[in-house]
């Protein structure tokens, strides 16, 4: 069987989040999404529930943190080039997003951070193949 991955995340909009995410570039399965929730497809084995959030409470004992306050998680999403990376964050912006830090350029890795509307935190990196291949730098 193959392993799948559904990250839940809390919001406030469900059409404003549609918005957002088909304007990235991720599409929609309809099959499970409806006025609480859509199931965001990133790729074909790992998928974002973004729920509004109090179908979200629903799920959890714990209380529920607001994202744009502060940060349970970050979403680390592999591009397959730096235009890449530059690509989705600035599509990310024009439908809504915020850009919480500069760009990181290490070299070997490239990285740059998106809040979706609701503050939901992402990076979009790209990493040197060769580079990733031989291990992390090493620290003097």
């Amino acid at each position: 069987m193959t392993q799948m991955i559904f990250v839940n995340l809390p919001i406030s909009d469900v059409a404003r989040a549609r918005g957002f995410f088909e304007g990235i570039g991720f599409s929609i399965n309809p099959l499970f999404s409806n006025e609480q929730a859509l199931c965001v497809v990133v790729s074909e084995t790992i998928f974002l529930m973004v729920l509004r959030q109090d179908f979200f409470a629903s799920f959890i004992t714990r209380p529920m943190a607001d994202p744009a306050r502060t940060a349970s998680a970050l979403i680390a999403l592999s591009r397959d080039s730096k235009a890449d990376v530059d690509r989705i964050t600035e599509a990310a912006l024009a439908h809504g997003g915020t850009e919480p830090r500069p760009p990181q350029d290490l070299g070997f890795m490239y990285s740059r951070a998106f809040c979706d509307p609701d503050g939901n935190w992402f990076e979009s990196i790209w990493m040197d193949p060769a580079a990733a291949a031989s291990g992390p730098p090493q620290q003097d």
